[in-house]
């Protein structure tokens, strides 16, 4: 039986001549990853081990972005707690107020996450490296812990989910459209401890900022990884961002999958994910007038220099309604200083937006935007869950940058066509 891209890497780096769905193996980690909220509790766990040290301060990133800069004196210790470990233990990937940035948008940036790696991080949405064709999967902080203090972690080995991607999207229509139609196809649970392995000739229209997204919400289809091909795009980006070198994997032709779906991209209309669920969609043009109270732009899904050029397209010349909140978060210092250089700040400010230093901030509930009771907020964030973003009351949308723009200028949820764009 062949394997998929997933199975490869892991079996490569369990040193394995092949694996099966369902094997438990031990793998060799290539990078582990933790933020202000999870890396405490890892530090603490590994207190309680009989390691002196991290097994390699080269393979290490620590990322204090959800509550940076520090909101209050918890998020202050917690920030304090990783400064602190970090200089212990010499920690080459230690990113600062300053230097850092949303860290799954920051480390790719940084060339510390290539193809064929296997990546673990305490955080859900550390899957977004697959973009790059890399295995990468969230975990918990006891996981990060021993990944720090071994350089291993232990994996089931995933079955996959094939998706076909074909044709070639329409102006506004971005992977954040992409993903919100195959969640809310398949479900919230539709790909459980799964790989999402992406294909198809669709994926040469796709943009490196349009795959981050896409493979940064596989886990809101319960996907244990998603994970794309090695392009020339993929490789392009790798060798602006990387000194390090790259192993590339392409599935067998034999390789078994649970389900194949086909998406055919020029058909995709931009679609919005109603409350509860990222799986809840529906298509902006069959949405009645929804007024909303607030629009946040940022996150580690669409923070990008992509998602910053969209949404100024479409404010530029153009004020947010009345009476609306709009908060705009590049994912990091290097985005936010190309936003300035390219006049996009500028646009945002003339606009009536507000202009963030890069943080997780309103994507979590944590500060920078919270939501008080029974208000609605369009985000281009990953989740929409009961209390998600603030009250439980209150509402979250989750759509592209070019929805949340329009709807910024209508202070309903819209598209471009809604304001002539």
């Amino acid at each position: 039986m062949g394997m998929t891209m997933t199975q490869k890497i892991l079996a490569a780096h369990a040193g394995l001549s092949e694996v099966k769905p369902g094997q438990l193996i031990e793998a060799d980690l290539d990078l582990v990853l933790g933020n202000d909220i999870t890396s405490p509790v890892a530090i603490h766990e590994m207190d309680k081990m009989t390691v002196k040290t991290v097994f390699d301060k080269d393979k290490i990133a620590l990322v204090p972005d959800h509550f940076v800069p520090n909101k209050d004196i918890k998020s202050a210790e917690h920030c304090k707690c990783v400064r602190e470990f970090a200089a212990k233990h010499d920690i080459t990937n230690y990113f600062e107020v300053g230097q850092m940035g949303i860290e799954h948008a920051l480390l790719p940036e940084q060339g510390l996450t290539v193809a064929g790696d296997v990546i673990i991080g305490a955080d859900s949405h550390t899957c977004t490296y697959g973009a790059l064709g890399a295995f990468s999967t969230g975990v918990g902080s006891t996981d990060m812990a021993a990944g720090m203090a071994t350089g291993k972690a232990w994996f089931k080995v995933p079955s996959a989910i094939k998706v076909v991607l074909s044709g070639k999207p329409s102006k506004w229509v971005s992977g954040k459209d992409v993903i919100l139609h195959l969640i809310g196809t398949i479900g919230v649970d539709g790909a459980l401890y799964k790989s999402l392995e992406f294909t198809g000739s669709g994926i040469d229209s796709l943009s490196m900022d349009d795959r981050f997204t896409i493979a940064n919400m596989a886990i809101e289809a319960g996907a244990k990884n998603g994970i794309f091909p090695v392009d020339d795009i993929a490789r392009q980006y790798m060798k602006e961002h990387s000194k390090r070198p790259f192993v590339e994997y392409t599935a067998d032709e034999d390789a078994e999958y649970d389900q194949v779906i086909e998406i055919d991209l020029s058909t995709l209309k931009s679609t919005v994910a109603f409350p509860h669920l990222p799986e809840n969609t529906h298509t902006v043009d069959s949405i009645d007038d929804i007024k909303i109270d607030q629009v946040v732009i940022g996150s580690c899904t669409n923070g990008r220099l992509d998602d910053l050029r969209c949404a100024a397209e479409i404010l530029s010349g153009r004020k947010v309604a009345k009476g609306l909140r709009v908060i705009i978060i590049p994912a990091t210092q290097k985005i936010y200083l190309q936003a300035i250089e390219e006049g996009l700040v500028q646009t945002f400010i003339n606009a009536g937006a507000v202009v963030s230093t890069p943080t997780c901030g309103p994507c979590l509930g944590g500060y920078m935007g919270i939501l008080a009771d029974g208000e609605r907020c369009v985000s281009t964030t990953n989740r929409n869950f009961v209390g998600r973003m603030g009250h439980v009351n209150s509402e979250i949308y989750l759509a592209s940058p070019a929805v949340a723009a329009a709807s910024a200028v209508t202070g309903k949820i819209s598209q471009p066509s809604d304001i002539g764009m």
